[in-house]
């Protein structure tokens, strides 16, 4: 689905990712983890067609991204920033409607069917009783369910997330993290193709190890892990990465690996 090849980007002239390679296959559920300035944001971004990639490539179902029209692109990728910011103050079910934006004319109204897809998307996130609530009054785990929303309601193939839970207790971390991986489910109940990609950026390495079905390790813009989490996540790999003393051991309950400051 997405190949990314020899990929190189800098800020001014300042290198960030230099020569990253990678397959990205439909319905794969990847996080991303590594320290900070790593480059993983900057990746992300690179794959959402946000910015324009210094040297390399990066093809969706084999055509470059560059050669994608706006709105076609909006169709197949939906992108989920660290901060979700608006000027005006809209209510819940306005920016989950914004999500429908790829299917919309100018200054139509949106259908019967967008309705659905809205309290479809709206429903499966928890957040259907607060669609007249204004969003600047919602609490940090409302909000980010209500943009969490409004990217599925976009019907993307692929769903792109920067951090979303860095602002979140860790009742709504989980919660958050318990939708995403209930994501294929979301797809059919609204007719799209089986298996929604997700790739997700966080930091938070024990949650990532417990949802996500494969992990990159990202450090001074390189890859240098990608895998199952049980073969990721090593004292030595971890400790060479995060250049701190950890410690990795067994949940007592599922027999995943759990990371610890040692």
């Amino acid at each position: 689905m997405i190949e990314i090849s020899n990929l190189n980007f800098a800020y001014h002239s300042t290198p960030v990712l230099q020569n990253v390679s990678l397959s990205i296959g439909a319905g794969e559920f990847t996080g991303i983890i590594g320290p900070n300035g790593a480059g993983k944001s900057t990746l992300l971004k690179l794959i959402a067609g946000i910015f324009p990639p210094r040297n390399g490539q990066i093809t969706l179902h084999q055509k470059p991204l560059a050669a994608y029209q706006r709105k076609e692109l909006a169709r197949l990728i939906g992108y989920i920033p660290q901060e979700f910011k608006t000027a005006f103050n809209f209510s819940a079910y306005e920016i989950v409607l914004m999500g429908r934006y790829p299917y919309l004319s100018p200054f139509s109204n949106e259908t019967e069917y967008d309705k659905q897809v809205i309290r479809t998307a709206m429903e499966e996130t928890e957040v259907w009783a607060l669609r007249e609530r204004p969003f600047s009054e919602l609490s940090g785990g409302e909000r980010q369910r209500v943009v969490l929303a409004s990217a599925l309601a976009q019907q993307p193939q692929i769903l792109l997330l920067d951090e979303p839970t860095a602002a979140l207790d860790l009742k709504h971390q989980v919660r958050f993290y318990e939708i995403l991986s209930r994501s294929d489910e979301f797809s059919q109940t609204l007719q799209r193709q089986k298996g929604l990609t997700v790739v997700i950026v966080t930091h938070d390495i024990n949650l990532a190890t417990r949802f996500c079905r494969r992990l990159l390790v990202m450090k001074e813009g390189k890859i240098v892990a990608d895998g199952h989490p049980g073969e990721i996540l090593t004292r030595p790999l971890m400790e060479a990465v995060y250049e701190t003393p950890l410690e990795v051991i067994t949940h007592p309950r599922d027999g995943k690996p759990l990371l610890l400051v040692g």
